[in-house]
């Protein structure tokens, strides 16, 4: 099914739109669509590559433990190209074991190595954390140095990216997705950076270091195939009952996005509640905790809510198992959450990852990720079936007739069964889709034929018109090789939309890219006068580096680059904070 043959509007109780369709916040906003046609639909090509072969012999390794002291660890040299991870048994922290729980320990491992042990590459730790996959220890605040260039002044603040990194090498399976939330943060001051990692301390984080192992099945690698989803929903179970741990609190991860809004900062992964994180002035991470703003935030939370800095409202979502399916709210501008919007249109579970706004509607792709409860039992694959769309920016317009519409930039995977086996076969393309309000008619239109991921804008302009977007290049996913630059103003006279590109070089790679204004506060100021940042790593030299990279310029220019005191594994999604904020 394609991903926006469905979708669903619901109208924004927003503070600077008079005419709010939603007339009690008990009752489910009016649907305008409830189906569509696609018209122009892309021809996209598919990157392959051969499956990797794993070899038979594998390097030992240690567990140690995290340093106490205040000094940085040594900088964590990357492993060889060849060199992949010993399967774990492992534990990082030495701690003394109850009977009980080295009694289902040992259940576990007879899952891991006998019932559904991890025999395709997808989902084998060997494979999937080996070269800058791995994992890293946490490093306290750290100096860096400034290797080339000058950091601008309008980066005084902190940009944090979050991503997986497994406290404990898997017992078993794992998926790329399984990892603990870790922050790297980059905190700018007057030309000089201090560098950080650390956890987010999760409820799941916690008690599986008290433990000394995991304790926690991992979601998406843990249940494959019947027999092994029985096995370990069955130990889950005798954990619970055991008193190892208490779903209630929270079982998520906070391993995939930052958000900023009623000025906290908080750590997000949909499977949770969001956790609130805050960065001290010396450029240290502390987890503040888990956060139900007031008992009025349930379950659980998009990973990717809509920030308005306009009126620094906050718009987000959650979805479920059971009726309602799809759950819409908002935070005032101080954080306050308001009442829960059901969308009963939504007729089946689905997993929506991402999301638009425009000034006036909340638009829902329709379906992102599926069940498919028949592959898990008879095909031994994932549960789940799954279109992941990142939804770059929407804004409302008035087509030539005078009919309204809404127009949406965001990415469109195509191949989509691959992602949680193949992501190299990924091919993901940058669309504008336009929504005509009248007919319910959907075209959608490439913006490029190249692999894009991970699109950003200033986001300044959130649910307005834009003209400017900046992607990462998968080469192939989840790899990122560079980023470009693109003009939406040209999507409809169907020209290639990319105006500028800048590769990070022979075996480096990059994340998101992320948009910070030169100057924030100025309505006049250009759309694109600001600079892109992200973090780099050289797998020829195992460093990582910090790039600044001047947005209005032809070939995206380099304006500064940080060399930073320890690896960074490739992650998810990052976000900037100005000095002012924190």
């Amino acid at each position: 099914m394609d991903s926006f043959s469905s979708s669903f509007l619901s109208s924004i109780p927003h503070t600077k739109v008079p005419n709010i369709l939603i007339r009690h916040p008990s009752s489910p906003p009016r649907i305008y669509i409830s189906s569509v046609r696609i018209e122009d639909k892309p021809q996209g090509a598919i990157n392959s590559s051969p499956t990797p072969t794993i070899p038979s012999s594998l390097p030992t390794s240690q567990n140690t433990k995290a340093p106490k002291s205040s000094s940085p660890p040594p900088t964590t040299e990357i492993r060889p190209k060849s060199t992949l991870l010993p399967p774990a048994s492992g534990r990082r922290y030495k701690t003394q074991q109850s009977l009980p729980s080295t009694f289902l320990n040992t259940l576990d491992d007879i899952i891991n190595q006998f019932i559904d042990p991890p025999t395709r590459p997808s989902v084998d730790p060997r494979f999937i954390l080996s070269e800058n996959f791995a994992p890293v220890e946490e490093l306290p605040p750290t100096e860096c140095e400034i290797e080339e260039g000058a950091l601008p002044s309008c980066l005084d603040g902190a940009y944090i990216r979050n991503g997986p990194n497994p406290q404990f090498l898997p017992r078993g399976p794992y998926h790329l997705f399984d990892g603990d939330g870790m922050l790297h943060s980059i905190r700018i001051s007057n030309g000089k950076a201090i560098f950080c990692s650390r956890y987010v301390k999760t409820y799941k984080y916690e008690i599986e270091r008290e433990a000394g192992s995991s304790i926690l099945p991992n979601v998406f690698s843990g249940f494959n195939g019947l027999l092994g989803s029985a096995a370990r929903g069955s130990l889950a179970a005798a954990r619970m009952i055991a008193g190892q741990f208490n779903p209630s609190n929270g079982i998520g991860l906070a391993n995939t996005s930052l958000a900023f809004f009623g000025n906290r900062l908080y750590a997000l992964g949909e499977s949770d509640l969001p956790y609130e994180v805050k960065l001290t002035p010396n450029g240290d991470i502390q987890t503040v905790g888990r956060n139900d703003f007031e008992g009025k935030l349930f379950m659980s939370m998009t990973a990717h809510p809509k920030v308005d800095l306009e009126t620094g409202e906050a718009f987000a979502f959650r979805y479920g198992p059971m009726p309602p399916f799809l759950t819409y709210f908002r935070f005032d501008s101080k954080g306050n959450k308001q009442a829960d919007v059901p969308i009963f249109s939504m007729l089946r579970p689905s997993f929506l990852h991402d999301f638009a706004i425009t000034k006036k509607y909340a638009i829902f792709p329709d379906i992102q990720i599926t069940m498919n409860p028949a592959e898990m039992i008879l095909g031994g694959g994932s549960p789940v079936g799954l279109n992941l769309i990142h939804a770059t920016n929407a804004w409302d317009e008035v087509n030539e007739d005078g009919n309204e519409a809404i127009i949406i930039v965001a990415l469109n995977i195509i191949s989509a069964e691959h992602t949680l086996e193949r992501m190299d076969l990924i091919h993901a393309l940058v669309e504008m889709i336009r929504i005509d309000l009248k007919t319910g008619v959907v075209s959608r239109q490439p913006m490029s034929a190249r692999n894009l991921d991970f699109s950003v804008i200033n986001p300044n302009y959130l649910g307005k018109k834009n003209k400017y977007v900046y992607a990462a290049i998968g080469d192939p996913m989840p790899k990122i090789t560079g980023v470009v630059k693109m003009d939406v103003s040209v999507t409809q006279d169907r020209r290639e939309c990319i105006l500028a590109s800048r590769m990070f070089g022979p075996r480096s790679y990059g994340g998101e890219p992320f948009f910070v204004a030169t100057n924030p506060d100025d309505p006049n100021a250009d759309e694109d006068e600001g600079y892109l940042v992200s973090y780099v790593h050289d797998e020829n030299t195992g460093e990582s580096r910090f790039l600044v990279m001047d947005a209005k310029s032809p070939n995206l220019d380099i304006v500064a680059s940080v060399k930073l005191p320890q690896r960074v594994p490739y992650g998810s999604h990052g976000l900037f904070v100005r000095d002012r904020d924190l």
